[in-house]
């Protein structure tokens, strides 16, 4: 199922189940998996390893070089996982020496339209990015993660699980595990109270962790005062633990 007139590389590790489309590019040393369809006018750039039962959609560009004046020509890799979409004109990077030498797409995520993925930036798994959204370089997104389309990540944020970002927005500091945040720049909107339903997490578990949101930012404490009064009045199941240890450890600080 390999179209004449696309080009590939004699290196190319193409399983035998793929689909490439019309004029589509791969280059040397990629790996395509089983199931996976590549659309017409597609690149995929060297190093890059694209898994099982991914679709990726016509002019999208996978695994250029980054986009980072420091960067000279290194061996740097891509990883996308599999049951990925990756809809038209997607751009993503691979990773750079200084960065840890790969960027990695997490399993089942979503790529709209024109989004972009830049250097040594690490997707979890069912993220979806809708259009146009950026992220610079070295970000990390956890699991279930949706971004609105139009939305700006500063370089280094991190972003905890089942984080929802609103449309239009331009984030600059760390969004903790399980809250809404919108705006420029971003500020927090309480949880993401929707998106926790929707995955099956429980009436009392969304309590304690209105509990613990509340403590760290309604009432003026500092990081410390909160995380003393959280172990103190609400019930440390994991998800409050994952909640409180992302605010304590963040580098960039946490969004209010």
């Amino acid at each position: 199922m390999i179209h004449p007139t696309a080009i590939i590389d004699p290196s190319a590790e193409i399983d035998s189940h793929v689909t490439i489309g019309p004029y589509a590019i791969i280059k040397s040393d990629t790996v395509i998996g089983s199931g996976t369809t590549i659309g017409p006018y597609t690149t995929i750039d060297q190093y890059v390893t694209v898994g099982e039962n991914c679709q990726i959609f016509q002019y999208a560009s996978i695994g250029g070089a980054p986009q980072d004046l420091k960067f000279h020509g290194e061996k740097t890799y891509l990883k996308i996982g599999r049951g990925s979409i990756i809809r038209e004109f997607v751009t993503i990077n691979r990773g750079t020496e200084n960065g840890g030498g790969i960027t990695e797409v997490g399993e089942e995520n979503y790529l709209m339209a024109y989004t972009h993925i830049a250097h040594d930036c690490k997707t979890g798994k069912r993220v979806i990015l809708a259009n146009n959204s950026t992220l610079g370089g070295h970000i990390t997104i956890g699991d279930n993660v949706s971004v609105g389309g139009l939305v700006a990540i500063h370089q280094f944020v991190q972003i905890g699980d089942f984080a929802y970002i609103g449309g239009k927005s331009a984030v600059v500091k760390d969004i903790p595990p399980y809250v809404i945040a919108a705006g420029d720049r971003a500020t927090l909107h309480g949880l993401n109270n929707v998106g926790l339903q929707r995955y099956k997490f429980s009436k009392a578990t969304i309590s304690q962790l209105k509990k613990a949101y509340r403590i760290f930012f309604r009432i003026g404490l500092t990081v410390k005062q909160a995380s003393e009064r959280v172990k103190a009045e609400v019930d440390m199941i994991p998800e409050v633990k994952k909640f409180m240890n992302f605010i304590i450890e963040s580098n960039r600080g946490v969004t209010r």
